[in-house]
């Protein structure tokens, strides 16, 4: 064998396991195998699973360190900035985006993520300069990482004439994914055409679909409920993910919620969350009591919705912080919504792992004989320790073949 892991403790085990690996793949998982790998990795108890799967990330903005210059005040890491950061782009070049782009993905592999979800702004701004450009970095990292490039028209379709022609280019060229901003057109007509050309370049060139809806805190905004009837008629069941799906749903309307809920899994929608994101952006202008700016994550789960979580922002016009780092954002997303229980804490470790991977039908994910041995080891024994303690990544490993290792050494003098 390739490699073997050896004394590895998988999730839901009391007890340890070798996992053998060649050719790329799992090929034993046993309390102890026999024969020698031709390098071998000793684990010592600690947690290895899958991968982690960031599904959504605007990677094209990342490392900008823009976000203070594009607001101020009660403005400053809202939604009201997106005009300003159109100007931001403007000064783009493929280079930059390049760079910017690749040092985000590196530090993402070093903290266990090999598979993302990288948007791509195409409109009449940039034109297609940042598709191109993440369709670079795609290539120059794919022995490390699953990178699927989103062509994402951030300016709308209706109110930006010629994306729509620009987003068929996009898929010509290569785009992975068709995304989508409905809300952003502003009228509920425009709204419903937006979505409307999503699904018909969707269909047209054979690709799934992944909208940011509902980003704002008017009770009105309801595009999920047209997202949601597309997805059943079209026969997209499966192939849509939704970020963050507000409006209406941050109100205190709890039989509307119970009514979506139900309709998103019938959908086999997936409910993207970026939790700290929303934290750190909806509310600002409330008085007491203060908007979380969450959508419906308990009533979701409840339902038995897949819900994903993304780091949606690095160090970009929106968010001043971000790496990456997948346990970082679970650990997040745990506080946001109140993850409490054992059972909880493993479903949040669930939406940086198997929840986006069922979502970006990534083929093979998981620990099992034949799967892709895509695995990240953790200095932790479980997954409420590795929630609790945010460890090093022992060894990153991707087709079978360690990509990244971290170990930090401390020493306390006393």
């Amino acid at each position: 064998m390739d490699l073997i892991i050896r004394s590895a403790m998988l999730r839901g085990n009391t007890s340890t396991n070798d996992v053998g690996i060649d050719d790329g793949r799992i090929v034993a998982i046993e309390g102890k195998i026999r024969e020698e790998g031709t390098h071998e990795l000793d684990a010592a108890g600690r947690l290895l699973t899958p991968a982690y799967v960031n599904i959504h990330c605007h990677l094209d903005k990342c490392l900008t360190g823009t976000w203070a210059e594009v607001g101020t005040g009660s403005n400053a890491g809202s939604p009201d900035v997106i005009p300003a950061a159109t100007n931001v782009k403007k000064n783009f070049t493929e280079a930059d985006i390049v760079r910017r782009a690749g040092e985000a993905v590196k530090s993402s592999i070093l903290a266990g993520t090999t598979a993302i979800r990288a948007f791509a702004d195409v409109d009449t701004v940039g034109g297609l300069l940042a598709l191109k450009s993440l369709l670079k970095v795609k290539d120059q990292y794919r022995s490390a990482v699953d990178l699927q490039v989103v062509a994402f028209p951030q300016e709308g379709i209706i109110r930006d004439p010629g994306t729509e022609e620009l987003l068929q280019k996009s898929m010509e060229l290569g785009a992975d994914i068709v995304g989508g901003i409905p809300w952003y057109e502003g009228e509920a007509e425009a709204s419903k055409r937006h979505t409307d050309i999503v699904f018909h370049l969707a269909r047209e060139h054979g690709k799934d679909i992944h909208m940011l809806v509902d980003d704002t805190s008017d009770p009105k905004a309801k595009n999920i409920e047209y997202l949601l009837s597309k997805t059943i008629k079209e026969g997209f069941k499966g192939r849509v993910a939704a970020s963050h799906c507000r409006g209406a749903l941050d109100s205190p309307d709890e039989a509307y919620a119970r009514r979506i809920a139900s309709s998103v899994k019938e959908a086999g929608l997936t409910v993207v969350e970026n939790s700290h994101v929303s934290l750190f952006m909806y509310g600002r202008k409330d008085n007491h009591p203060i908007t979380r700016g969450l959508t419906r994550v308990k009533e979701f789960l409840a339902e038995g919705v897949n819900i994903a979580v993304g780091q949606d922002d690095i160090d970009d016009p929106y968010y001043p912080f971000g790496r990456g780092d997948m346990v970082e954002l679970a650990f997040m997303m745990a506080h946001a919504a109140q993850l409490s229980t054992p059972s909880e804490l493993e479903s949040g470790y669930d939406m940086v792992t198997v929840n986006p991977a069922r979502a970006m039908r990534l083929r093979g994910y998981g620990i099992g004989v034949g799967d892709a041995a895509d695995l990240v080891l953790l200095d932790a024994p479980s997954v409420i320790e590795t929630l609790r303690l945010q460890p090093d990544r022992l060894a990153v490993i991707k087709k079978g073949k360690i990509v990244a290792e971290t170990k930090t050494e401390s020493k306390l003098n006393l």
